[in-house]
């Protein structure tokens, strides 16, 4: 059985290409492998007479295809389910594809393979030749695929070929009216708006006499057809080489389009498993997020198009070294653990030799992790010096296939150029792309304006103090994390944290005493509080990374740069920065894009191991989602259903699950946020057997309203929140589970035998209550006051919450509002005046006469004293 088949997301070049081939395969079937685009669904709408016989592939039986024929693809990858019997013994597959050869993976045994403008063009040259007819209906569809991967004959890719194949068609009768009908389509309101976004980001930067243009986006949701927003910015803006990047959900999809040789398209966009030809080329990639995709392309980029500079402008510093008589073992964990592929090896101050990713794990291998890495090293490399030309670098490492270069000033070790140094060296200081211009650009004087709108002038004065004590240093200081990020959600926030790119606990200690500060210290964290005589305090600390050591582990930290510093962060909305020194005051720095999630209010991570290197981060992510009003971006929340289904979360620490919790339940509207908890399979974590039913949520609901009555009761009765809350959450778990849970959180064993005990007794209090006041019987103020007075604020109103009684939910609003503050008028010196001996008597007394005041039986101090003197007699 023969079929006809071509890529996923066909286009009118793959309907061209399969109707030509069924001219050549009489009795082949044609079958699309996916979904198409929707400009060809649209066809298929409208045009019934172009009703064609195509099977269906669940129609298709895949063990009865002999030859497959492939049309406008080489690639396994991007023809669905049929690479399933690519490798089956005697299959015979022919290729017939515009793309050049070295493009695919696919071998094919017949067919033709060369560079044209399409597809279509290739197939219709062969009917020419073979003298095989096509009527007016195949040669308008064939048309229709050479119109629209030439730009009806325009884009730089076009072939003479691809004008005599137009020019048969059209003797044959092609009808140009329906193929301009179908080539040019108007954009939906969903494409107006992407290249409203497109246009916004639109950078382009010169790179060694190229200009390269980089436009990209983000949105929850597919857009098809966006190499038509490609041509039409291509146009519009009369660009050399463009590449649009954007993500839409869990995958980000790349367009490309050249109009000049230097720039090859299909070169570039094979790095990211795509295809294409020199100058129009596509990619869908799966695995990285929309940051990390334009980092890879800036990379690429870097390398194909370098401009001249020296080794001091792109080389790393400070360095990471080994030593010489480190075992290959230790390499390993080294070159791991700071995420590099060499690492110069140092013979105490002397420069010995380079170790690779490659070498270490090739000796793992073979079982040599015990020996010192001197003995497998690289003796002979290149060592440059700060005016090394790049050019010559990039030679070596590129020609002898290495991975870097030590750069020596006077025989000392001043640095390294990595192959990824050499690829991410931004041209005059500029990168190619900035997500910062994808949101509405804030100059330095509106950051100083919401500054001095938002920030009260002792604070402000601060902040520009400390800019001057950077200047003093020469350190370049910023404030960053939350106080940016709220102060341009217009939100009070003074919880202030301060980077410096250099010494911070140096920083911090000359600032201290040049105002009168008070200084903590963290050595090992290069972290410092500063802390005001007032009690104001602001967090200073090293620009610094992170790296884990497992998923779930506390990270370890060392110093780096600001972007790194900012990279290793949660989120992008995080990753704002303002310059605090005083030439520069109000500079916001936004590498990450965070002003544009800010604005489309998204939570967004900045790259797919997030959730695995520190779990933590999930709960982090809810509670920023319900507190700001947020929403989590989609591939964001697939990472976290991933990170839930490896169970990542069972490795954390309980006291660290703990703290996230509390910070949810602390939030002033923490019930949508447990919500989330439950949807993404998180309460587990907590214990096995919590869920959210239709009983937790209503017991929640009310315990959020009791909360909110209690709290404008201004008994300066201090509580914790989260505990009723928590204690609410687990109301269905048994005295079992619910210590169970706690031992998963690490509640400190003290407080935790007390809230067990608590809990266990406010519930039998709660059955009593709720038996008395169902019987309808008369209950006491001094029985409320005695049931209620040992519980702690907490549980009272955790059983309010709990309890399904009007009744007793009224008796403990009485003891909070009327009961609790009743006090004898009398005391024990009293009664030892009326010689009543010391001992338990005392308080049997007062008892009595508490309840006799709490009911109303005595008002007065001689009443409570006449009480005293005639229970005297009784005794």
């Amino acid at each position: 059985m023969d079929v006809i088949t071509t890529h996923v997301n066909a286009d009118f070049d793959c309907l061209g290409a399969m109707v030509a081939a069924k001219k050549l395969y009489p009795d082949a079937a044609m079958v699309f492998s996916g979904a198409q685009e929707k400009s060809m669904r649209d066809f298929f709408l409208k045009s019934t007479s172009y009703v064609l016989n195509f099977t269906r592939f669940k129609d298709l039986d895949l063990d009865q295809v002999t030859r497959l024929i492939l049309v406008d693809c080489q690639h396994s990858s991007r023809i669905g389910r049929f690479a399933e019997i690519l490798h089956r013994p005697g299959l015979e597959i022919h290729i017939y594809d515009h793309h050049p050869e070295s493009s695919g993976d696919i071998a094919s045994t017949g067919g033709v393979i060369r560079v044209s403008g399409s597809s279509t063009t290739i197939l219709t040259g062969i009917l020419r030749e073979k003298w095989i007819e096509v009527n007016a209906t195949e040669a308008t569809l064939m048309m229709l695929g050479i119109y629209e991967d030439t730009g009806s004959l325009t884009f730089p890719s076009t072939t003479v070929d691809d004008y005599h194949a137009a020019a048969w068609l059209l003797e044959r009768g092609a009808n140009l009216n329906t193929v301009a009908d179908f080539i040019t389509q108007e954009l939906t309101v969903e494409q107006v708006s992407l290249l409203n976004d497109l246009l916004k980001s639109l950078k382009t930067t010169n790179l060694n006499g190229v200009d390269v243009s980089i436009a990209h986006a983000s949105v929850d949701y597919y857009i098809g057809d966006i190499a038509a927003l490609a041509h039409m910015m291509r146009d519009m803006e009369n660009l050399q080489a463009l590449f649009l990047v954007v993500g839409m959900g869990s995958r980000v999809y790349i367009v490309a389009r050249s109009r000049v040789p230097e720039v090859n398209m299909s070169e570039i966009l094979h790095e990211f498993g795509g295809g294409g030809h020199a100058s129009a080329a596509s990619a869908t990639v799966k695995d990285l997020t929309l940051i990390q995709v334009l980092e890879k392309l800036e990379e690429i980029l870097r390398n194909r198009v370098n401009p001249r500079r020296v080794a001091s402008d792109i080389m790393s510093s400070p360095v990471k070294i080994i030593s010489a008589d480190a075992t290959i073992e230790e390499a390993r964990e080294l070159l791991t653990r700071y995420n590099v592929n060499a690492m110069p090896v140092m013979d105490g101050e002397r420069l010995v030799g380079v170790i690779s990713r490659r070498i270490v794990e090739k000796s793992l291998y073979h079982n040599l992790g015990h020996v010192p890495v001197s003995d497998y090293m690289h003796s002979e490399f290149m060592s440059a010096e700060p005016s090394t030309p790049i050019s010559d670098i990039q030679d070596y490492i590129v020609g002898r296939n290495r991975r870097l270069v030590p750069v020596l000033a006077d025989g000392n070790l001043v640095g390294v150029v990595t192959r990824t140094d050499i690829l991410r060296y931004l041209y005059s200081g500029d990168s190619l792309y900035d997500l910062a211009r994808d949101a509405t650009p804030l100059r330095s004087k509106e950051i100083s304006g919401l500054m001095n709108k938002h920030i009260s002038p002792t604070v402000l004065q601060v902040l520009r103090d400390l800019g001057r004590v950077g200047d003093r240093l020469d350190l370049p200081v910023y404030a960053v994390g939350g106080f940016v990020r709220d102060l341009l959600l217009n939100n009070e926030n003074y919880d202030i944290d301060v980077t410096v790119e250099g010494d911070g606990i140096l920083f911090a200690e000359t600032f201290s005493a040049e105002f009168g500060c008070r200084v903590k210290s963290h050595e090992k964290f290069g972290t410092a509080v500063i802390v005001f005589p007032d009690g104001f305090k602001v967090d200073v600390a090293s620009t610094r990374l992170e790296y884990y050591v497992s998923p779930g582990a506390l990270p370890t930290v060392e110093r780096s740069s600001l972007k790194m510093d900012l990279y290793r962060r949660d989120f992008t909305i995080n990753t704002l920065a303002i310059r605090l020194n005083n030439s520069e005051f109000g500079l916001l720095i936004d590498y990450f894009g965070a002003h544009r999630d800010l604005q489309d209010r998204l939570i967004r991570v900045l790259h797919n191991l997030s959730f695995v290197e520190d779990p933590t981060r999930v709960f982090r992510a809810i509670r920023f989602e319900q507190r700001l009003d947020f929403h989590i971006a989609k591939h964001t929340e697939n990472l976290i259903k991933n990170a839930v289904k490896m169970d990542f979360l069972e490795k954390l620490g309980g006291k660290r699950l703990l703290t996230e919790l509390v910070y949810i339940l602390r939030e002033k509207e923490p019930f949508k946020a447990v919500e989330r908890l439950s949807a993404l399979g998180l309460l587990r974590f907590i214990h096995p057997e919590l869920q959210m039913t239709a009983r937790t949520r209503t017991v929640l609901e009310d315990a959020r309203k009791i909360i909110s009555w209690f709290d404008l009761l201004f008994l300066d009765r201090a509580y914790e929140r989260w505990v009723v809350y928590f204690l609410t959450l687990c109301e269905s778990l048994t005295d079992d589970m619910l210590w169970g849970a706690c031992t998963r959180l690490a509640v400190n064993e003290h407080y935790k035998e007390k809230l067990f005990e608590m809990r266990r007794r406010g519930e039998e209090v709660l059955e009593i209550m709720e038996m008395k006041v169902a019987r309808g019987g008369r209950v006491a103020k001094s029985e409320i006051y005695f049931w209620l007075k040992d519980l702690p604020v907490e549980i009272l109103l955790y059983l309010m919450a709990k309890t399904g009684s009007d009744d007793a939910k009224k008796c403990i609003s009485l003891y909070f509002t009327q009961l609790q503050g009743v006090r004898c008028l009398i005391s024990g010196e009293d009664l030892k005046r009326l010689g009543v001996p010391a001992g338990p008597l005392y308080r049997e007394l007062l008892d009595v006469v508490l309840k006799a005041r709490l009911n109303g039986q005595v008002v007065s101090r001689d009443d409570e004293l006449g009480m005293v003197r005639e229970r005297l007699k009784h005794l």
